[in-house]
This record gives structure tokens, C-alpha cells and sequence, in this order.
């Protein structure tokens, strides 16, 4: 933070990113309050995930080509403008397909983690070895500071729509992104310079290991996705439905608290090796919950085990993330990110899927599986790819 222009664009970066963990939630809430559909509700989310995830990678592609400031405001005016049309059309009790039109609308919405982590970057770009573990500190911050607006922002959209009235998240999560983003956008002096693109540009997906670290990240969104899904399951099963966010905010607490700590090292290995330790530690760890559930069955127990098990998630994002920077050619590092969050929210919707299968065929225990099974397919996939995004690429 000591970096002239660091703490003024971290400080709009964190306020831009608490609405990302407020506008599902409130949409879910606002919907399912008006038209009595949890149904409906998930339906109009999972329609903007889907389209988050194929316009995500064009957004960022202009962000690279042209800027950030030129291209996240008016990107997230139009999200903005998506998310206030839903709200209307909630409001005023328009034709249920309105509200996957508006909702799709707000994918425009730019990956403003990563165009953080592009700034970090770029600040720190030398190949000494004081820039490199200062990019690792400061992307084990990003990661925390994910985490912890993943766990403030569920929180914060239910308050609101509970103690004010239904539409009040969405309300509040519009006028703090587009605040956010334009006190993000005014750091000029901090922007990585735009790059145009040119015929010899090649894709990040075709740079020698860059795929094979998707896969991990697919593998990963499983895991998360699986673990929120059993976990509501679960809590409800027990009659405790209404503590499911309270135990699910221990794993990203505890995720959180790795990140910072993970941070503060200085790790001697290099960063694909411990990509697999981390992997493999991930692994053993989300057999906790597993165990919680079959050996005690209390909700306590279960919230200790996922509080331990979220330590080793924020470290394989972190390594994962450093990679995927490493390996994006120069001039497409927003796309490269915005890739691997793509992943990242299609492995939970894989995830969440598998997860809500199992639960329906058998139990909320056995679901607990389900992120086991997710994690070693990650661990698999990371050391099957080990020779590939350990090498240096070739771009």
C-alpha cells in the first residue's frame, strides 16, 4: 500500500466488489418475494451467470485493447442499467421473461478483481526478486479481499432487503458499484497501458499450460459450489436453514485468514510446485466436512470443520492466480483473469448441479462428497499439468 496510487485504487476496488456478492442474493430475495418462485428466482441468477460467463472474456478483451477507465464505466452503466431494469420490472409486475432479459444485461459487469490484480501486476513487473514477492503478497490480498466481500455482501443484501423493503439490495448494490468503479476508474496514474491488438496477438488459451490451470480452476469452482448447496441442504435438514450463511461465512472466513497469512510468507518453492502442494493440502482438507457430518451430525462441528477446511482454498487461488498472470502474453492480462474466473463460476455451477443431484438421490451427508471427489479431480488434473505450466511458455 506503500506504492504511490496503491491505496486510492485498492480502496475503490473493495467497494466495487461488495455488490458482486450482493446482487445474487437480492435478486433471489426480491423475486422470490414478489412472484412466490424460489424457482423463478434461480432460474433469472443462473440465466446471468451464463451470460456472465460468455461475455466476461470479450469485456475484458477491450479492457486490454483500450483501457480500463475507457471501457469499465460505461460497461457497468449498462450492468447498472440491466440491474435497475429488474428492479422496475419486479416492481411494476412485468411478464416473468423481463426479468431474464434485464438480468442477462448486467454481464457487462468488468471483472474489477482483475483488473486489480492487472495493476499489481504492472506496478510490479520487474524480475527482481523483490517485485516477485511483492506481487505475491499483494495477490494473497486480493484473494482475502475476495473473501471477505463474498462474506459481507450476502450478509449486507439480506439486512437490507429484510429490515427496508425487498428491492433495497439491488437498490444500493447499483449506486455503490458505479460509484466504486468511477472513483476505481479516476486512478489513471496506476493503469496498466492499454495494448493494441495486432495479428501476431495470441490467445491466452493457446500459451503452452494455460489450459491445463483452467482445469484446476473449473475443479475448484466444484468444490465451492458443492460445499454452499450441501451446506444449506444440510443445515436445513437439521431445522437450522436460517444459520446456512452464518456456517458458510466460517469457510470463507477461514479462507480469508489463510490469505492473509499466506501472504505474509515468503515461499522458497517455486510457484508451480506449490500450486500441487497447495492442491493436495485442499485435497485432504475438505474431507473435514465429510467427517464432521457422518461422525457428529451438529451444525458446530460442522461449522469448525468448514472454518478449517476454507484454509487451504485462498492459497491455491492465490499460486493459481500468480500462474495464470505469469503466463498470459503481455497485453492480455485482463482476459487471462477474467478466464479463470470464467472457470472459476462454471465449476460452481457444475458444482452446485452434482451437488444438488446427490443430495436429491440420497442425503445433505453423502453431499459432503461431492467436493471431495471435486477436489481430487483438481489435484489430478494439477499434477497431470505440472510439466506444462511449470515450463516457461511459449508465446
Amino acid at each position: 500500500m506503500r506504492t504511490p496510487g496503491a491505496l486510492a485504487f485498492t480502496l475503490g476496488n473493495l467497494l466495487a466488489r461488495l455488490p458482486m456478492g450482493m446482487f445474487s442474493v437480492s435478486a433471489v430475495l426480491m423475486i422470490s418475494g414478489s412472484r412466490g418462485s424460489y424457482a423463478l428466482a434461480g432460474a433469472v441468477t443462473a440465466t446471468g451467470l451464463a451470460a456472465t460467463a460468455l461475455v466476461a472474456p470479450w469485456t475484458a478483451r477491450l479492457v486490454d485493447r483500450h483501457g480500463q477507465a475507457r471501457v469499465a464505466v460505461p460497461a457497468t452503466a449498462i450492468a447498472v442499467a440491466g440491474s435497475l431494469a429488474l428492479l422496475l420490472c419486479v416492481r411494476l409486475g412485468a411478464p416473468d421473461w423481463t426479468l431474464f432479459a434485464a438480468y442477462a444485461a448486467t454481464a457487462t459487469t468488468p471483472n474489477t478483481g482483475g483488473m486489480s490484480r492487472a495493476r499489481w501486476a504492472h506496478l510490479f513487473s520487474g524480475p527482481s526478486p523483490a517485485d516477485a514477492a511483492a506481487l505475491h503478497t499483494a495477490n494473497s490480498f486480493e484473494q482475502a479481499a475476495d473473501e471477505l466481500c463474498f462474506l459481507a455482501g450476502p450478509v449486507a443484501a439480506a439486512f437490507l432487503c429484510s429490515a427496508l423493503f425487498p428491492e433495497a439490495g439491488t437498490l444500493v448494490g447499483t449506486v455503490l458499484l458505479m460509484t466504486s468503479v468511477l472513483i476505481f476508474a479516476a486512478q489513471r496514474a496506476t493503469e496498466p497501458p492499454a495494448v493494441p491488438r495486432t495479428k501476431t496477438s495470441k490467445s491466452p488459451v493457446r500459451v503452452r499450460g494455460f489450459v491445463p490451470l483452467l482445469a484446476v480452476f473449473v475443479a475448484t469452482g466444484a468444490v465451492f459450489g458443492a460445499l454452499e448447496i450441501t451446506t444449506i441442504a444440510y443445515a436445513d435438514a437439521l431445522g437450522h436453514r436460517a444459520a446456512a450463511g452464518a456456517v458458510l461465512a466460517l469457510q470463507a472466513a477461514g479462507s480469508c485468514a489463510a490469505g492473509l497469512a499466506y501472504g505474509a510468507l515468503r515461499p522458497a518453492r517455486r510457484a508451480a510446485g506449490r500450486l500441487v502442494v497447495c492442491v493436495a493440502a485442499m485435497s485432504a482438507l475438505m474431507c473435514l466436512p465429510l467427517l464432521a457430518a457422518r461422525a457428529d451430525g451438529s451444525l458446530p462441528v460442522l461449522a469448525a470443520a468448514l472454518l478449517c477446511a476454507g484454509a487451504a482454498t485462498a492459497p491455491t487461488m492465490v499460486t493459481g492466480m500468480t500462474l495464470i498472470q505469469r503466463r498470459t502474453p503481455r497485453g492480455r492480462l485482463n482476459e487471462g483473469m477474467t478466464l479463470a474466473v470464467t472457470a472459476i463460476l462454471g465449476g460452481i455451477a457444475l458444482g452446485s448441479a452434482a451437488g444438488g443431484q446427490v443430495i436429491a438421490q440420497a442425503d445433505a451427508v453423502m453431499g459432503y462428497l461431492v467436493p471431495v471427489c471435486a477436489a481430487a479431480v483438481a489435484l489430478v488434473v494439477c499434477v497431470a499439468g505440472h510439466g506444462r505450466y511449470s515450463a516457461p511458455p511459449r508465446r
